[in-house]
């Protein structure tokens, strides 16, 4: 009984804090890109933290972002992270409060998801079309890398490019990751994240909520890498930096 109150309370709080902002995006949108912006700023800086503290109010979710190597990082910078979840973006968002992120996400998100689908096209994050040629989602990472580098933000990308269903490590795709530090050549830090798998859905959301984590913590930071080889050695050392950080908090 406790845990159906605790879920409801959880719910309509989460609700109250997003639905607002939310709404009003869909509005504003097609009227007014500044307006959009602001409330998406608003989303990034104040209603992603509030959902944590819900959380942690409410089913004792603990949000862990630890600071070992913040102090190491450069002006600005590529992440590549593992990828468990949606909620990957609003983690993040939670442990980078002071930066400008910038995501690269498949198209499908840019539409028709509450609260992050106009966020993502009017903030400019790097949309890449599921279905087409290669050539064209190079050439929007391109495009996006030159945005990045103009506006001094910080582009996350997720090698694996799909979300892990059940937390383990999936394979580290090149070709995302080689156009993008091509096209923003800035040195790369390489972040692990767990926990996100558990809540990747509302069937489970509920039930691994309670008691639960959500953990992020940068491993490293690379010098931007020169060429094809030292793209693709750097992938390999993060996966495998990546693996050992995943192995040693499930220990």
């Amino acid at each position: 009984m406790l845990g159906l109150v605790s879920n409801f309370i959880t719910l309509s709080c989460c609700l109250l804090t997003v639905l607002v902002p939310s709404i009003l995006n869909i509005l504003v949108y097609p009227i007014s890109k500044r307006a959009c912006l602001a409330i998406s700023h608003y989303i990034r800086t104040v209603c992603a933290h509030r959902v944590f503290v819900i959380f942690k109010t409410y089913k004792h979710f603990s949000f862990v972002g630890y600071n070992d190597n913040l102090e190491k990082l450069p002006e600005q910078f590529i992440i590549i992270a593992n990828h468990q979840s949606l909620v990957d973006i609003a983690l993040f968002m939670n442990f980078l409060r002071d930066k400008e992120l910038r995501f690269v996400a498949k198209d499908n998100l840019s539409r028709h998801v509450p609260l992050v689908s106009e966020m993502l096209r009017a903030e400019e994050h790097c949309m890449i079309p599921r279905h087409g040629k290669p050539s064209v989602a190079m050439g929007t990472i391109d495009a996006f890398g030159k945005r990045v580098m103009e506006r001094k933000q910080i582009p996350i990308i997720f090698p694996e490019g799909t979300r892990s269903k059940d937390g383990s490590l999936g394979t580290f795709y090149t070709a995302g990751f080689r156009r993008l530090s091509e096209s923003a050549p800035l040195p790369v830090a390489v972040c692990a994240l767990d926990g996100g798998y558990k809540i990747n859905n509302l069937k489970t959301i509920f039930k691994n909520l309670h008691n639960g984590f959500y953990r992020v913590k940068v491993l490293a930071v690379f010098p931007p890498p020169k060429n094809k080889e030292e793209q693709v050695a750097l992938l390999e050392k993060g996966k495998a930096l990546i693996q050992a950080q995943l192995d040693a908090w499930r220990a």
